[in-house]
C-alpha cells in the first residue's frame, strides 16, 4: 500500500511549470492494466526466467543518489508533484529542489526507482542527471534506508552560501575512478577532502588533507587560509557523490586556481568501480542514511549511528563512558543539556515500547490507515492533474 509523508501545499504553477509537468506525467502515467499485460505475455514467452527477476527485485531495494545543477524555476510548486509521485510508488528518502537544480537520495523498489527517476528525467532544462544505484536487500533492512518521503525547498541544492557560482557553466576536471589513483599519487597535487568532520573521522583517502570543517559553508574560509593559487598550482578534491565538489572546484576556478580536479561520481563512484585490492581509501564512507556507511562494492558498512547527534558510532564508541543508547555519545555528551539528554532517552524508550509491540513508531509507517488514504486520495488526484493547485 502506497504511503503519503505530510506536506504543505505551494502557490499557483506558472505556464512553465504545467508544460514541464504535462510532459513529466506523459513519461509515467502508464495504466496499470496496459502495465500487467506486458507482464502476462513476458511470462508466457519466458516465465522461468521473469518469475527469478521478479522475485530478486521483490527481495532488494534500490538506493539512488542523484543531483543535477539546471535553472529549476518552478520549484516550489514542483515540491508536491515530486512528494507525490515518490510516495504513490512507496518511494521514500529526502530530495532537495531550489532554483539551481535538484539534489537528492531515495530508495524502494525497481519499479517505484524507475518511475521517479523517469518523471524527474522527464522536467524540463534537467537533461542527462549524476545518477548512482546500489541496493540493499529486505532481508538485512525491512524499512530501507528511509523511514519517510520529504522534498525539501531550499536556496541551494548544496549550501555554500557564496553568489556568482555557476556549476552548470564552470567546474574543475572530472576524472574517472579507474583514474583516480595515479592522479592523487602525484607528488605536485594537493588532495582535498571537502566533506565535514563527522564523514571524515570514518574514512578518507591516503594523503588528503582534511579541513575539518563542520558545515560546507566554512570551506571558502578554509581555502582563504590554507590554499594559495601561485603556490597549489594542482588541486584535486572529491566529496560523497560528487555534488559538493562540483561547487568547490567552481569556486577555486573563480579564485584564479589554474588545474582543478574532481572524482566523478564522488567517493560512492570509487567504491563501486575500482577493486578493493587497488584501493587507495581508506575505512568507510559516511552516507545520509540509515545505512550510515558503505565499504567496497558498496556493502553495507559496520557504523551505528548516535540517536542524539546522528553521528556515525563505533562498536568501540559504544564502550566509552559518555555513550548512552538513544541519548549521547562520547561526541555529543557535551553539546547538550541533562534536560535535552532527558527528552531523548524519553523518545528512545517510545520506540523501544513501540518494537515490543510491534507496532510502527517513526516515519510513513507509522500513519494511521485513514491518514494515508485520505492523503493517497489527495496525490493521485494531483498526479492526475498537473496543473493542479490543490494542497493538503
Amino acid at each position: 500500500r502506497p504511503t503519503v509523508a505530510a506536506a504543505t501545499g505551494e502557490g499557483k504553477e506558472s505556464g512553465g511549470t504545467a508544460k514541464s509537468l504535462d510532459k513529466a506525467k506523459n513519461a509515467t502515467g502508464e495504466r496499470t492494466s496496459s502495465r500487467k499485460s506486458e507482464i502476462v505475455v513476458g511470462r508466457e514467452e519466458g516465465a522461468g526466467s521473469d518469475r527469478d527477476a521478479e522475485e530478486k527485485e521483490e527481495e532488494e531495494l534500490v538506493i539512488a543518489a542523484l543531483y543535477k545543477f539546471f535553472d529549476l524555476k518552478n520549484y516550489k510548486e514542483l515540491r508536491n508533484h515530486l512528494l507525490a509521485r515518490c510516495e504513490l510508488n512507496g518511494v521514500t528518502g529526502v530530495l532537495i529542489v531550489a532554483p539551481e537544480g535538484i539534489n537528492g537520495t531515495i530508495c524502494g523498489t525497481r519499479k517505484g526507482i524507475d518511475k521517479v527517476v523517469t518523471f524527474i528525467k522527464s522536467l524540463e532544462g534537467v537533461g542527462e542527471l549524476s545518477y548512482k544505484e546500489s541496493k540493499i536487500r529486505l532481508n538485512e533492512r525491512p524499512e530501507g534506508a528511509f523511514f519517510r518521503m520529504r522534498v525539501r525547498i531550499k536556496k541551494e541544492i548544496v549550501t555554500m552560501g557564496m553568489t556568482g557560482l555557476d556549476p552548470a557553466k564552470t567546474v574543475g576536471t572530472y576524472i574517472e575512478p579507474k583514474d583516480w589513483n595515479a592522479l592523487i599519487d602525484r607528488e605536485d597535487v594537493r588532495l582535498i577532502d571537502t566533506r565535514n568532520t563527522y564523514e571524515t573521522l570514518i574514512g578518507t583517502f591516503k594523503g588528503a588533507v582534511d579541513p575539518k570543517t563542520e558545515s560546507f559553508r566554512q570551506f571558502p574560509e578554509w581555502v582563504a587560509k590554507n590554499l594559495d593559487p601561485k603556490r597549489d598550482k594542482s588541486v584535486a578534491m572529491f566529496c560523497t557523490g560528487g555534488i559538493r565538489c562540483e561547487k568547490a572546484t567552481s569556486y577555486l576556478l573563480q579564485k584564479g586556481f589554474e588545474n582543478v580536479y574532481h572524482l566523478k561520481g564522488g567517493i560512492l563512484n570509487y567504491l563501486k568501480e575500482v577493486p578493493e585490492e587497488k584501493t587507495m581509501w581508506k575505512g568507510e564512507c559516511y552516507v545520509f542514511d540509515e545505512r550510515v556507511s558503505v565499504s567496497h562494492g558498496l556493502r553495507v558498512g559496520t557504523y551505528g549511528k548516535c540517536r542524539a547527534c546522528r553521528r556515525p558510532l563505533s562498536e568501540e564508541g559504544k564502550k566509552h563512558q559518555h555513550y548512552e543508547e538513544g541519548a549521547s555519545c562520547e561526541l555529543c555528551y557535551s553539546e547538550y543539556t541533562e534536560q535535552q539528554r532527558q527528552r531523548f532517552r524519553t523518545r528512545h524508550r517510545a520506540i523501544g515500547l513501540a518494537k515490543a509491540r510491534g507496532v510502527p513508531h517513526l516515519g510513513s509507517a507509522a500513519r494511521s490507515a485513514k491518514e494515508t488514504k485520505k492523503r493517497a486520495r489527495a496525490w493521485a488526484e494531483l498526479t492526475k492533474e498537473p496543473s493542479s493547485t490543490a494542497t493538503i
